[in-house]
């Protein structure tokens, strides 16, 4: 499998903003991944979700369905599985609690006022 450049990249700010149901992998620790093309040619994660070299563009009652399975086929970041409920609560819980507006990060800055 080959990376594609950076440059190729779909997303903004760790999020994929063309996808209405997609989940935010911002702050979750978790970088989106750049398209990538399989051992069939076939580019995976570009939301494009055709392929001149895809079985699924070249399909008769020959093919085996069995050629699409493994995670050559599947895009770590841009993929439909991400938008279920469950994976959607990975994602909220790998991200740190927002704290009220004018907290420090690291610092308690009310410790001695009272």
């Amino acid at each position: 499998m080959s990376r594609l450049s950076k440059k190729q990249r779909i997303d903004i700010d760790n999020t994929l903003p063309h996808q209405i149901n997609s989940p935010s992998f911002k702050n979750t620790g978790i970088e989106m991944q750049p398209p990538f093309v399989n051992s069939f040619g076939v580019t995976i994660g570009d939301s494009k979700y055709s392929s001149k070299n895809s079985p699924l563009e070249n399909w008769s009652e020959d093919t085996d369905p069995a050629i699409m399975a493994g995670n050559e086929w599947v895009h770590p970041t841009n993929d439909i599985g991400w938008n279920t409920a469950e994976n959607k609560e990975i994602l909220e819980n790998l991200k740190p609690p927002q704290a009220s507006p004018f907290m420090h990060p690291t610092i308690d800055v009310s410790k001695g006022t009272d």
